[in-house]
């Protein structure tokens, strides 16, 4: 018998996105969250990124249980994706079992049941007796965050107890008034805990975190003075967010229209549980809405991180057959941008802009978004309720992660106390120690040809791409050390032949020579590099050729 417990994240540290944490003891295996990631610009014809769950496709080990900490993709969107994968040989259905809170469970039901995956997800309330799975006794403790019934997992293993303090923070007034249990965390730090895995998103921001009653006020103001429609997209989730939008628009009298795939679903959810009530006569089906004045509407909208094909998209292109946009219209964005989406995010904005409407966002007015992350003094505090004998910082980027070191340095903790790891690195606990383990191997895996209103657009476009211009591919060699170009570009050329390969590859050598001629140090960004490439490529060919064709820059490290 092992005398031992790992901790392997999948997925989670130092990319935010993908959340897959294992917890192995013996031959068992606790599974907490399945999130997914988005592809970038670069990453053509790709929508999704998965966890690489090959260790545990390849492990001997059983798996007796997932958890589910809250509701965001980044934490259960992988489910439909993953879960048959990690079917036993010759069984219809996983053996183990998956739980949530109730709002977790209901999204994630209604996203398995979408993609026809045979399973569900059990609800557990925090208010009945914990959760056994295996040699894993697990409790839920409500927190605040943005989406309702968040929560940390305390796990009791034979090897001591563990504090998952996956997305969280101290709203001492959240909205629908269920604030994060610190009574129940102080006793279970009283208890005795071997690893805090804390959230460490919010970091950098000093303080705690806003609370989310702040922003009705400003919602009721701006609506006040709003001649038009007032627009306002969040994310789908944050029902906190959309009931203040509500309750402010009942204030001023304004009729409420919910616009977007995702953004109904979930609404639809939360009415079942409760947490969305609206008066009889408020709401306005979409194809109604011409049968209003402007003044007296308020619409909600799905899109705020710029998703191509999103509702609030295509009424920022004017594209949306019902919803076109006017002078006197109020469009909020009541959201940060997510790593990545500034290019898109900011493009919506600048369409927005050309009509003449009026448009707000987190970098001219912080008065309609509050972050759902524990900023620097929330996780102080969580630290000093948890009382760990060590600290392994999660969901954040390294940066995070290194600034959070430094926080707990303050906190008394010794360098050595606090693990700062990548995804695939193990750490081995015993009752005494904690110690780096094995590293495993993970890959990117890539999801196209997603069908859904926010990310099936990648795909067409790339498709459209080949069937107009074809491809060309460009296989360039980069000195890692000096970031210099190495040996002329081979290129592969398909969908159309009346150009000379050895001409274009010549002139290309000499572009990228330009861009990467001069020595410029250690290559540390490999997506930057590629984009170059790519970029100089297309620009190339355009003016030479006359053509867009879909260039896929191939960027090989030597």
């Amino acid at each position: 018998m092992q005398n031992h417990l790992s901790f392997i994240p999948l997925g989670g540290i130092g990319d935010v996105t993908k959340n897959m944490y294992l917890y192995e003891y013996n031959n068992q295996i606790l599974i907490v969250d399945c999130g997914l990631g988005f592809a970038d610009e670069t990453m053509l014809g790709v929508d999704l990124l998965l966890p690489d769950i090959s260790y545990l496709l390849k492990s001997q080990k059983q798996i007796v249980g997932m958890a589910l900490t809250h509701g965001h993709e980044d934490h259960i969107g992988a489910l439909p994706f993953l879960l048959e994968s990690l079917l036993p040989a010759g069984r219809q259905v996983p053996s183990f079992p998956i739980v949530g809170t109730p709002f977790t469970a209901a999204l994630a039901n209604e996203k398995l049941k979408e993609f026809r995956v045979n399973r569900k997800v059990e609800t557990v309330r925090f208010d009945k007796p914990d959760i056994q799975f295996g040699a894993f006794n697990l409790t839920f403790v409500r927190v605040t965050h943005s989406v309702p019934d968040s929560s940390n997992i305390f796990i009791r293993t034979p090897m001591g107890n563990f504090y998952h303090a996956s997305d969280f923070k101290f709203d001492n007034t959240p909205f629908d008034g269920k604030t994060t249990d610190i009574a129940k965390i102080e006793s279970l730090g009283k208890v005795g805990v071997i690893c805090l895995m804390s959230d460490c998103l919010g970091v950098e921001k000093h303080g705690f975190s806003k609370s989310e009653i702040t922003i009705l006020e400003n919602f009721e103001k701006e609506l006040q003075n709003c001649k038009g429609k007032f627009i306002v997209t969040t994310y789908s989730s944050n029902i906190s967010r959309l009931n203040q939008v509500i309750k402010a628009s009942e204030r001023v009298g304004r009729k409420v229209c919910f616009i977007g795939r995702s953004l109904t679903k979930t609404r639809e959810v939360a009415e079942k549980l409760g947490y969305m009530k609206l008066k009889q006569g408020m709401e306005v089906e979409l194809n109604q809405v011409k049968n209003y004045k402007d003044s007296d509407l308020t619409l909600l909208v799905a899109g705020s991180q710029g998703q191509e094909e999103s509702a609030m998209a295509r009424i920022a292109n004017g594209e949306h057959r019902e919803i076109k946009l006017r002078k006197d219209d109020v469009i909020i964005f009541s959201a940060d941008p997510i790593p990545g989406n500034e290019v898109s995010i900011y493009s919506m904005i600048d369409s927005i802009a050309k009509s003449g409407a009026r448009v707000l966002y987190s970098a001219v007015s912080r008065d309609f978004h509050v972050s759902g992350h524990a900023f620097r003094s929330d996780l102080k505090k969580m630290a000093d309720l948890i009382k760990p004998k060590w600290i392994t910082p999660i969901g954040g980027n390294f940066r995070h992660m290194a600034l959070y070191g430094v926080m707990a340095q303050d906190l008394g903790y010794n360098k050595k106390d606090v693990f700062l790891i990548e995804n695939g690195q193990e750490i081995v606990f015993t009752k005494d120690s904690a110690r780096p383990g094995k590293v495993i191997s993970l890959k990117k895996v890539y999801v196209d040809d997603i069908s859904g209103e926010e990310l099936e657009s990648f795909v067409l476009r790339d498709r459209q791409k080949l069937s107009n211009s074809g491809i060309v591919i460009i296989l360039a060699e980069i000195d890692s050390e000096n970031g210099s170009l190495v040996n002329k570009p081979d290129i592969i050329i398909r969908g159309f032949t009346e150009y000379n390969i050895s001409r274009l590859r010549i002139k290309l050598f000499e572009e990228l020579k330009k861009v990467f001629g001069s020595k410029k140090g250690k290559v540390t960004n490999w997506i930057y590099v590629r984009k170059q490439v790519g970029e100089t490529a297309e620009r190339l060919i355009f003016k030479t050729a006359k053509r867009r064709p879909l260039v896929l820059p191939v960027v090989i490290e030597v």
